[in-house]
């Protein structure tokens, strides 16, 4: 069956070839076009010829970690809106974490129900769409587009995947106010997401750093036993 050029791309990252051509199959069947890769190199590769619209990303691969292929895109500018699952048969906490803290968006673990992964996809796709009005948000020196999605700071570009663009998109719509960490969850994540406390925390975390202010007070604010807010600006 012939593709749609315009069809999302996902870039599949799995050296299972049983898996992957099962992923391939159900991915085809829902609208997407898919690209396949077994090893890390090749993921790489085949993403910087062809950025994908989404990347389902096994954690154990030959030659270079899921893990590592995670770091490098989302050290790579051309990748900062894509949003990254991480696949995988690890089901320990400490691994979603690190997962998370090396830019993944979401985590997903093996065995797994395919429509639970394409509802996880679709997801990740929604919170990765620019939205449209306004166009550009400011915020002392920092300044958030969002046709372009890039912010900037202090007039330097700052690097933010997906979670971490709309977590700063959230906290500039009312600077100042502290959100419960429920309150954030429910804005980034739905109602209905299964997505824990602590997911939150990691992405916090991941903005902090971003912004340049980890190990300081900086912007963002936590505030005990309340959430977070992100502090009014200077003057």
């Amino acid at each position: 069956m012939a593709q749609d050029p315009t069809s999302p791309l996902a870039l599949v990252v799995e050296d299972d070839a049983a898996l992957a051509a099962l992923l391939r199959y159900n991915l085809e069947e829902e609208g997407f076009r898919v690209q396949e890769a077994s090893d890390g190199p090749e993921a790489l590769a085949l993403s910087a010829a062809q950025p994908p619209r989404i990347v389902l990303l096994d954690w154990m691969l030959p030659t270079l970690s899921g893990l590592e292929v995670c770091r490098r895109m989302r050290a790579d500018a051309r990748f900062h809106g894509v949003p990254i699952i991480i696949v995988t048969a690890r089901n320990d906490d400490r691994d979603m974490i690190r997962a998370l803290e090396a830019g993944a968006d979401d985590y997903v673990t093996k065995p797994f129900r395919f429509a639970v992964l394409l509802a996880r996809m679709h997801a990740a796709l929604r919170r990765a769409q620019p939205v449209l009005a306004p166009v550009r948000l400011a915020h002392g020196e920092l300044t958030l587009d969002l046709a372009t999605r890039r912010a900037t700071r202090r007039g330097q570009p700052v690097a933010l995947g997906p979670t971490e663009f709309r977590l700063l998109h959230f906290l500039m719509d009312q600077p100042g106010r502290v959100f419960s960490r429920e309150e954030v969850l429910d804005a980034l994540w739905g109602r209905r997401a299964q997505v824990e406390l602590r997911t939150l925390d990691v992405h916090v975390g991941r903005l902090r750093r971003a912004l340049g202010d980890d190990g300081t007070p900086g912007l963002i604010r936590t505030v005990r036993g309340a959430g977070y807010a992100l502090e009014p600006a200077a003057g």
